[in-house]
């Protein structure tokens, strides 16, 4: 079995993961959620000898989706997701910044592809599921590689906590339901990186993390 390997390169003055998602034998990968810092992300590859085939999104605040357009650019890359629900978040990210003191830091994004839940996307053999899980974005995505019980959540799920929200397109009801009927169902058992701090495992979440209580 081709094994999969991820490593984080924290971007932006919110910290956010930026994902690198490659092969361990090939050292070809993929790109997660490239919010900004384009010349630090792109140092990290050329440190680790890595390659990308493509940009992946869950959604599209700034902090994950602002250095995408430079990336695609200087790497000649495809933006792959979010769901076009995001598409207004996307091309409003220059404009968000403004709130954040990071004016000229993020740009606008605009994905070659949307996605929709149930589709697959992959690089090499590694295939991952394409899950629609709204609540804190209108159009977040997940990422689940069924055969590693590995997933990237963005920020659906985090390590003791849940994605806010309070920003535009945010609703709390409806990320608790993103939760409940896609997040958990992939089982306990797997792993998980968020778009911020530490990752963990879906059933120590299930157990420990207050916000699911009653799920």
């Amino acid at each position: 079995m081709a094994k999969l390997q991820a490593g984080i390169i924290p971007v932006t003055p919110l910290q956010q993961n930026c994902t690198v998602m490659f092969d361990a034998e090939t050292r070809q990968g993929v790109i997660v959620d490239p919010g900004g810092d384009v010349d630090v992300i792109i140092q990290t590859l050329e440190e680790n000898g890595l390659t990308l085939s493509a940009i992946w999104l869950t959604h599209g605040h700034l902090d994950h989706a602002g250095g995408a357009m430079e990336l695609k650019e200087r790497l000649g890359l495809e933006i792959i997701g979010p769901h076009e629900a995001d598409k207004p978040i996307l091309e409003n990210i220059e404009e968000s910044a403004k709130r954040f003191n990071m004016e000229g830091m993020v740009h606008n994004a605009y994905p070659d592809r949307f996605l929709n839940d149930g589709e697959t996307v992959s690089f090499g053999e590694h295939v991952f599921e394409v899950y629609h899980c709204p609540g804190h974005a209108p159009g977040h995505v997940i990422y689940f590689n069924r055969e590693q019980g590995f997933a990237h959540l963005g920020d659906v799920l985090f390590n003791g906590s849940v994605g806010r929200t309070d920003l535009p397109g945010g609703d709390h009801q409806t990320l608790m339901n993103s939760i409940r009927d896609k997040v958990l169902p992939l089982g306990d058992d797997v792993g998980f990186i968020c778009g911020h701090g530490p990752g963990g495992r879906i059933g120590e979440e299930r157990r420990t993390n207050p916000f699911l209580k009653g799920l």
